[in-house]
């Protein structure tokens, strides 16, 4: 039976990944036919020898909408995926306060993408923090990272218990090996991997290296935004939303378990994969999303509309439509609003606006943003578009026109964005980018109507 059942984990992992559609449903799947319980959750002797374990992604007494939890059925139980710890060092992966870390001064900024790395480097060690928000320590705030490598994790595995991470490729498409199933992403689809989950990440295609950004998420989940007038449908629907089907590994070789934890790294030595759950059920769970399936909705007549109708994902707080952090896209789409300014309008915001772009180009920069770039607008600073792009938008013939090949985002939080040394130190921060307002010169002569 156990050489069966590796030949069938085996099978599992070559094979394209598979998975159950829906946003925070309860689910259940197994690796192996029979391999979960029915009717109960933790019987006195499981299947194939198997361990049931629960996986609680919120407080026991938690209200029936926002309680999580999954019974993971493993070939081990997970006390025996961590021995003693030894503390371990990723300097480049910042957390919560991060402050008085540089000398430079306030204001917007913007970077080329980060150099690809001229050393072998996993996923873990590839992660650079530009920005962190908050506290980690009170599970408040976020964090901004980017992230380059071209090295596989095969031993080594890792689990954060500080927050979910949402992850962005923007350059080659990954495979994210997770406790509850495979998920395979590629730019212009995004990943959740839950508080506490263990995974590793490796390299799908070729590839000089894989680059892309991470929204470390140390509030409360991430979760679909309420639609108000909207309605039931558009924006991300949930039929969208992609979760792994059970897949397990099972190898009993040397293996490293890395974990971060109120914002410092640990790792343990363990003997065997901790990817051994064979069969879960559960609504506390990875999954995927296609950023290309976003249903946008916008302006039919005039104005250009508040950027809070690309939201995908919100992490909410106490306070009633305060966001910890929303996930806020820039898909294609259609332009058809009459006698109006149609990029973003000038505007300073109580949130504080981290930016990247997958691919295509931005409509409020003309030149600049590049794909795999970032910029970083904070909390009251003025922004907006560019010259170029004001004076293009004031004189374009309105005609409906189809704002295509470009995927932007954000990661707009209600706390300020604390810069790192690495990012405020980055060779790739541009030193001219205040330069693109240069051309927004006085046009008032005292005079009515439009000139």
């Amino acid at each position: 039976m156990l050489e069966k059942a590796k030949r069938i984990a085996v099978d599992a992992v070559a094979n394209s990944p598979q998975y159950m559609p829906g946003f925070g449903n309860d689910f259940e799947t197994e690796s192996l036919p029979g391999a979960l319980p029915q009717g109960q959750n933790s019987p006195q002797k499981c299947n194939y020898g198997l361990y049931a374990e629960q996986l609680s992604g919120s407080p026991f007494t938690a209200p029936r909408g926002t309680n999580e939890r999954s019974w993971l059925y493993r070939i081990r139980p997970s006390v025996r995926h961590t021995r003693r710890f030894s503390n371990a060092r990723y300097p480049f992966w910042k957390s919560a306060p991060c402050l008085d870390d540089h000398s430079l001064p306030l204001g917007q900024l913007r970077w080329n993408p980060i150099p690809a790395p001229t050393e072998k480097l996993d996923f873990l060690a590839g992660i650079r923090t530009m920005t962190a928000a908050g506290d980690v320590m009170t599970q408040v705030g976020m964090a901004a990272h980017a992230y380059v490598f071209n090295e596989d994790m095969i031993d080594d595995y890792f689990f954060n218990a500080d927050g979910e991470l949402l992850v962005v490729p923007q350059l080659g498409a990954i495979r994210v090996f997770t406790e509850m199933g495979i998920i395979d992403v590629e730019p212009s689809e995004i990943c959740l991997i839950p508080r506490g989950m263990m995974f590793k990440v490796s390299r799908l295609g070729d590839g000089p290296e894989w680059r892309g950004y991470i929204c470390e998420n140390y509030g409360a989940k991430f979760t679909l935004p309420d639609r108000g007038p909207i309605g039931a449908n558009c924006l991300a629907n949930p039929r969208d939303f992609k979760t792994p089907v059970a897949s397990y590994e099972d190898k009993e070789t040397p293996c490293r378990v890395h974990v971060k934890w109120c914002g410092k790294f640990y790792v343990t030595e363990i003997g065997h994969s901790p990817l051994d759950v064979v069969a879960w059920h559960g609504n506390y769970a990875p999954f995927k999303y296609d950023l290309r399936t976003f249903s946008p909705v916008g302006a039919i007549l005039f104005d250009h509309p508040d950027p809070s109708i690309f939201t995908v994902l919100t992490a909410p707080t106490e306070e009633s439509g305060t966001a910890n952090v929303d996930f806020v896209i820039f898909p294609p789409r259609w332009l058809v609003a009459e006698h109006t300014f149609r990029p973003p309008w000038y505007h300073r915001n109580i949130m504080s606006e981290f930016m990247g772009l997958i691919h295509g180009q931005y409509d409020a920069k003309e030149q600049g943003f590049v794909p795999g770039g970032m910029s970083l607008h904070n909390m009251m600073l003025p922004h907006g578009p560019d010259s170029m792009g004001f004076e293009k938008a004031s004189n374009v013939e309105l005609k409906p026109v189809k704002l295509d090949h470009t995927m932007a985002f954000m990661f707009e939080t209600r706390y300020p964005q604390q810069l790192t040394r690495y990012a405020a130190e980055l060779e790739t921060l541009q030193d001219n980018y205040l330069e693109c307002w240069d051309g927004l010169e006085r046009k008032f002569d005292g005079t009515p109507g439009i000139k």
